[in-house]
């Protein structure tokens, strides 16, 4: 049975920073490409960042570049996701998720929620 748990959402000042992770179980976590999403209130599902299996690529949405940082540590099977300088329009529910062989999203956390104060 496959988890994901997210952790380290919390309510921060603007310009502050949060780290995420996610935990996971019951996959081969090596070998998946991992992703961070996130959903604001009466808003769709946005994509964040992305890490390969490796971690030696990663992608990033154009709002988030420079600010964010995703990572991973396969040994833990834990993704992170570094935020930095964060803005009130951050404030949204931020998920990991699994991506498959082909290129889909199939299994997602629970979600976190992160609230930034202006």
């Amino acid at each position: 049975q496959v988890q994901l748990v997210e952790s380290g959402g919390g309510l921060v000042q603007a310009g502050g920073s949060l780290r995420l992770s996610c935990a996971a179980s019951g996959l081969t976590f090596s070998r998946s490409t991992m992703g961070w999403f996130r959903q604001a209130p009466g808003k769709e599902r946005d994509f964040v960042a992305r890490i390969s299996s490796s971690g030696s690529s990663t992608d990033y949405a154009e709002s988030v570049k420079g600010r964010f940082t995703i990572s991973r540590d396969n040994a833990k099977k834990t993704v992170y996701l570094q935020m930095n300088s964060l803005k009130p329009e951050d404030t949204a529910v931020y998920y990991c998720a699994r991506r498959n062989t082909v290129g889909s999203y199939d299994y997602w956390g629970q979600g976190t929620q992160v609230t930034v104060s202006s």
